[in-house]
C-alpha cells in the first residue's frame, strides 16, 4: 500500500498553508492600516485555529529538537509592528495567562506579544518546509502541534478574543 507522507496529507497541508498566510501578514504589519491589519487577523486566527485542531499528532520521526530559524530580531520585528499599529489597544485584561492563576490582582497581557509568540512557532515551522526533507518536516509540524497545546493555542484564543472586543467598539 502507497500511503502518502503525513506532510504530504490534506490537512497537513491546509494547516502549513493558513501559518504561511499568518506569517506573512505579519511579517508585513508595518504596511498595513490597523483596521485592515485586525480585520485580517479576524479572519486568519480562527482558520489557523481550525486547521491545527484538525491534525493528528503525527509520530515523531527524528531524535532531538527540531531547527529554530527565528531569530529575537525577527520576533521583535513583529512584536514591535503589532504593538505600533495597535497602539494603547495592544494592552487587555486577561484572565486566562499563566500568572492570573496565583492572584487576585487583574492581570494583562498583550496582543502583540500574543501574535508574536504564535509567529514564532508557525516560522519556526514553516521555515522547516523548505528543507524539503519529510523527516523534519514532519518532527516541525511534531513540535508545532504540541506547543498549541502547551502554549500558543491559549494565546491565539486570547488574542483572537481582544480583538473581537476592539472591532465591537468601532
Amino acid at each position: 500500500m502507497n500511503e502518502t507522507h503525513y506532510v504530504y496529507q490534506q490537512a497537513t497541508l491546509d494547516f502549513v498553508t493558513a501559518a504561511a498566510q499568518t506569517c506573512l501578514l505579519l511579517e508585513h504589519c508595518h504596511e498595513t492600516e490597523r483596521e485592515e491589519f485586525t480585520e485580517q487577523v479576524l479572519r486568519l486566527l480562527p482558520l489557523l485555529y481550525l486547521r491545527t485542531r484538525m491534525l493528528e499528532q503525527p509520530e515523531q520521526e527524528l531524535d532531538g529538537e527540531t531547527q529554530q530559524f527565528v531569530q529575537e530580531e525577527d520576533y521583535n520585528y513583529i512584536l514591535l509592528g503589532v504593538r505600533e499599529l495597535l497602539g494603547s489597544d495592544d494592552t487587555y485584561l486577561s484572565v486566562l495567562t499563566e500568572g492570573s492563576r496565583y492572584t487576585d490582582e487583574p492581570c494583562t497581557a498583550s496582543i502583540a506579544e500574543d501574535l508574536a509568540d504564535i509567529y514564532q512557532e508557525l516560522k519556526n515551522m514553516a521555515a522547516s518546509f523548505q528543507t524539503g526533507q519529510e523527516a523534519v518536516m514532519n518532527d516541525a509540524v511534531y513540535e508545532c502541534l504540541g506547543q498549541f497545546h502547551e502554549h500558543w493555542g491559549q494565546k491565539l484564543v486570547n488574542a483572537l478574543a481582544a480583538l473581537h472586543a476592539l472591532e465591537g467598539e468601532r
